[in-house]
């Protein structure tokens, strides 16, 4: 049995450098869906800020625009695999704000989505993109980082 384990993991070792893909196409696009509504509605992003105003945000609507187009710039770079490290850290600090200013003492499930981006992200930063990227065509990664 152990045998028939070790086989089977090896054949699928070959594929490990794919394995970020699904998760930055799934990160990617919900990043881009979750805040599109915000940057083609000006009163979407005032709901937005008023929201970010009843959770003690500083400056909500500089706040509102900053959160709204890092998470759809993050969300753009996972999709096209480009500057994947970069955007995980933007994408690591916005969802910890997160995190700790609006779910904080709150139920898990509603603090769900924010963890699943977070730890997505910090997977993204320390896997890198895959193989199948702008990153490795542009040579900013390298073959020996997958």
């Amino acid at each position: 049995m152990i045998y028939f384990l070790q086989r089977f993991n090896r054949s699928l070792a070959r594929f490990a450098a794919y394995a970020s893909l699904p998760i930055r196409l799934l990160l990617g696009w919900h990043l881009v869906y979750g805040v599109q509504d915000n940057v083609l509605s000006y009163t979407r992003m005032l709901e937005f800020r008023d929201f970010l105003l009843q959770n003690g945000f500083p400056v909500p609507l500089l706040s509102a625009y900053v959160s709204v187009y890092a998470q759809l710039l993050g969300g753009i770079c996972y999709l096209a695999g480009l500057f994947t490290r970069a955007a995980a850290v933007l994408m690591i600090v916005n969802f910890l704000v997160a995190l700790l200013m609006v779910h904080r003492g709150g139920p898990y499930v509603a603090a769900f989505p924010a963890l699943v981006m977070l730890s997505g992200s910090v997977f993204l930063l320390l896997n890198g993109p895959g193989r199948p990227s702008a990153d490795r065509r542009l040579g900013l990664e390298s073959p020996q980082q997958e």
